[in-house]
């Protein structure tokens, strides 16, 4: 008797290891079909952006050859999920769909309609988790409740076995014989048409090969220095594993349990990242059980603040010419590698929400367009925090100086060297603040504030007071 077939559904699990849909598909007994839809328009309001796109593209791409290894080709889709799994379903006789969960609200529900709808079909729907090492049903405070600051949930997050990577049967692997016919990769028209990622492959492998060459060059010594050099932009002290995290490439278990074989906990470092590992957990705990953040603050008192929205202000940032180096290095390094360093992150999003009085939400809508790791929960969780509104929020009058976060993490100015190339001569002891610049020390460096390199934006002292003014105005409001 013929087995029936089992498709698996992938979505930002784009991997063969630790992936438990394909694991208990292959114990099924049965021909497999790996599929991918791609369904932009049920993202709701975060369908990928391009600098996401291009990274589909290739992750795809390496998933397929993955797959084709085990002897099974991978489908590809376009256009209502659930439309395409029916069709699947009864071209292949399937008896059972499996995938892997996802955590955005618009996915929760679109997800939750389809896997009843299924069902009512008379086919087995099953979904598991690949994308967190601790789902967010499963901790809590004390009184039951969601946590809303880090430093406890980690704290609990310790007290808790962590899951471990799933392995896959020892089962040969049979394909639905006849297949069904596959999109070519090319017709999801993924890649840009205009030349601006250039720069990315220059920078990234987005493959399961550049996933795990990537994760095991951080481990073989950048993690042991990983406390002290993390915030430093011009060197490479982070592990640059998010990307691969975002697309599922890599699973954070896969990632705790390498941390830990590798000895790097055992020897006093690796802590500290794997601290980042359970903030990006955090996110999804916050996004799952307040699911209206990447829209609106998580604190009430923040919902009227008054932000002064201008187009031309955001458009200066966006550019990288806001007339603050760091800042400046930052946005262009995004933009060029679809990366921005995290220290990074903290300061150029600063300088939007607090000098320049710009919403969170249009920061948080830019980072979505043009990150590589691009992720809803860390989004959020990242703008909100900066803003002053979110769970485990920067206090509001905590106003980073960008010249001395500068200072301070590029002493140098190797990074804005390098990302602000208008820049390079200048000494170090005045790359942070051209302004301040003898105009002889300005001339032999070929620089000419205004012309070659813009004037700050706005002053930071006068940055600064709008924001408290604004915090102010905000408390009076709020009563």
């Amino acid at each position: 008797m013929t087995q029936s077939t089992c498709i698996v559904w992938f979505r930002r699990d784009l991997r063969v290891d630790d992936n438990p849909a394909l694991a208990k598909a292959l114990c099924h007994c049965g021909p497999v079909l790996p599929v991918y839809i791609f369904a932009p328009d049920e993202e709701g309001d975060w369908a990928p952006g391009g600098a996401s796109r291009w990274w589909l593209h290739h992750a795809l791409s390496s998933l397929g050859e993955a797959l084709e290894a085990l002897g099974l080709p991978l489908v590809l889709r376009h256009g209502s999920s659930l439309d395409a799994l029916r069709e699947l379903v009864a071209e292949t006789d399937a008896d059972a769909v499996f995938w892997n969960r996802r955590y955005e609200p618009a996915i929760i529900e679109r997800d939750t309609a389809i896997k009843q709808a299924l069902k009512d079909d008379g086919i087995e729907a099953w979904s598991g988790n690949a994308g967190l090492i601790w789902e967010p049903h499963e901790v809590s405070n004390q009184s039951g409740k969601p946590f809303r600051v880090f430093t406890p949930f980690w704290k609990h997050l310790r007290t808790l076995p962590p899951a471990t990577p799933v392995t896959l049967p020892d089962t040969k692997a049979t394909a639905p014989d006849p297949l069904p016919d596959s999109l070519a990769l090319d017709s999801l028209e993924l890649l840009p048409t205009l030349d601006w990622d250039a720069g990315f492959p220059k920078r990234w492998t987005p493959t399961l090969e550049g996933a795990s060459k990537a994760l095991h060059a951080f481990l073989d010594g950048p993690v042991d220095h990983y406390e002290k050099k993390r915030d430093c932009p011009a060197e490479a002290g982070t592990s640059r594993l998010s990307p691969y995290l975002a697309h599922g490439q890599l699973g954070p278990r896969q990632v705790w349990a390498a941390v830990h074989a590798s000895g790097a906990v055992d020897r006093g470092a690796g802590y500290k990242y794997l601290s980042e590992i359970a903030w990006r957990e955090f996110g999804y705990h916050l996004l799952v059980h307040f699911p209206h953040t990447p829209f609106e603050a998580l604190s009430d008192a923040y919902r009227r603040f008054p932000w002064e929205p201008d187009k031309a202000a955001l458009e200066a940032w966006r550019r990288g010419c806001t007339g603050y180096p760091i800042v400046d290095a930052g946005m262009r390094e995004l933009w060029h590698t679809g990366w921005m360093h995290n220290r990074v992150r903290m300061v150029v999003a600063s300088l939007l929400v607090k000098h320049l009085l710009q919403p969170w939400q249009d920061g948080a809508r830019w980072f979505w367009d043009t990150l590589v790791d691009a992720d809803l929960a860390s989004n959020t969780l990242g703008w909100q925090w900066s803003a002053g509104c979110g769970a485990d929020a920067a206090p509001y009058f905590r106003i980073f100086n960008p010249m001395l976060q500068g200072e301070k993490f590029d002493p140098d100015g190797d990074y804005v060297r390098r990302w602000v190339p208008e820049l390079a001569k200048l000494p170090a002891e005045h790359i942070h603040t051209p302004w301040e610049a003898p105009a002889e020390v300005l001339r032999k460096a070929g620089v000419t504030l205004g012309e070659s390199y813009p004037e700050p934006i706005i002053g930071h002292k006068a940055g600064r007071q709008r924001a408290l003014d604004a915090l102010a105005e905000n408390k009076t409001r709020n009563g």
